[in-house]
Order: C-alpha cells, then sequence, then structure tokens
C-alpha cells in the first residue's frame, strides 16, 4: 500500500509530467483558458491514461511477449492509444456535447498528447507490473488534472488583473507556468526515491 501511494504521489507531484517532465505542454497552454474546459481535459486524459496503461499492459505482456515480438511494441501502442482516444471522444460527445465543444480540437489531440506515450512508455522502463502501471496512470492523470485547473484558475485571474501590456496573454501564461514549474519542483527528492 505504501509503495502504490509512493508511485501515485511521485507520478502526480514529484515527477509532475507537465510542470516537472515538461509533457503535454500543448493541452496545458491550448484548454486552460477555462476552468470547466480545464477539469474536462484533465478527467478525459486521466481516463485514457488509466485505460491506455491497462490495454497497452495486457497487449505487451500476454500477446507480444508470448510471441516474442516485443520489438513491434511501439507501434503497437501508438494504434492502442489512438483507439482509445476515439472511444473517449465518442463518449464524451454523447454524455456532454458542451464539454464536447468546449474541448474543442484538442479532445482528438489526446492522441498525440506525449503524455499519454510517455506514461505507457515509462511503465515499461520502469518494469511494473499491472497494480503499478494503473496507479501510476491515475498519479499522472491526477497530476495533470490538478496542474490544469490550478493554471487554468490563475488564467482566469489573471484576466482581471492588471498586466503590463508586453506581459498580457500567452507572455503571462508562460511566466505563470516557469513559476508553478519551480513550485512543483520544490517536492523533488520527497518520496526518498527518483520513481
Amino acid at each position: 500500500m505504501i509503495e502504490a501511494l509512493v508511485i501515485f504521489f511521485s507520478a502526480a507531484i514529484v515527477n509532475n509530467f507537465v510542470l516537472v517532465r515538461f509533457l503535454g505542454l500543448c493541452p496545458f497552454i491550448g484548454v486552460s483558458n477555462q476552468l470547466k474546459a480545464a477539469l474536462g481535459m484533465g478527467l478525459a486524459t486521466t481516463f485514457v491514461l488509466f485505460l491506455t496503461s491497462l490495454v497497452c499492459f495486457v497487449v505487451n505482456q500476454e500477446i507480444l511477449v508470448r510471441l516474442n515480438l516485443q520489438s513491434l511494441e511501439l507501434i503497437i501502442d501508438i494504434v492502442v492509444i489512438a483507439v482509445v482516444v476515439q472511444v473517449v471522444e465518442i463518449t464524451v460527445k454523447n454524455i456532454s456535447y458542451d464539454l464536447y465543444n468546449a474541448l474543442g480540437i484538442y479532445l482528438p489531440l489526446i492522441t498525440s498528447n506525449c503524455i499519454v506515450l510517455g506514461l505507457v512508455l515509462l511503465n515499461t522502463n520502469l518494469n511494473y507490473n499491472l497494480f503499478q502501471s494503473l496507479v501510476h496512470a491515475l498519479g499522472a492523470g491526477s497530476g495533470f488534472t490538478l496542474v490544469l485547473v490550478l493554471f487554468a484558475a490563475m488564467r482566469e485571474r489573471l484576466l482581471l488583473a492588471n498586466v503590463p501590456a508586453p506581459f498580457k496573454g500567452t507572455a503571462i501564461a508562460l511566466i505563470t507556468a516557469g513559476i508553478m514549474s519551480m513550485g512543483f519542483m520544490a517536492f523533488t527528492g520527497f518520496t526518498g526515491s527518483a520513481i
């Protein structure tokens, strides 16, 4: 149980995929204008991370390893990610059309979000079992959602702030992201080991 908490906390905070590993910056900047869209994107990405970790682990271990086809792992993982994202896109469209419209082009772009592929490859590289992979996926998704929501809330406040003209818009957003990144990097080494 302690190991699962360490893996979750490490993925969510200590080694946050956006602010520490610098993966998934496109949706981080693109969808963080509205709090609702940021929360929706974070939850959709968490769901995709969880499903792809599950399916990729099973396919890699039960099919590719048994048939000695590990060299196809990257190609198969990309196909699995694309299929899972399509399922999530159809589900979001049917459940909440407003959220689907708010996410716009960024929902299908989860397919190319480097967090998803990075997580699957990292799970394989760290030799995680199925349970550890799923905990890692939930931690990464929770950390992504947390950062996206915090950043969206800050951007909404920045719209009301008196920001000097040269820093308005994307410039102040990137400065804010840099400060957030430094804050998250303060947790480095907190879990006692680099996971």
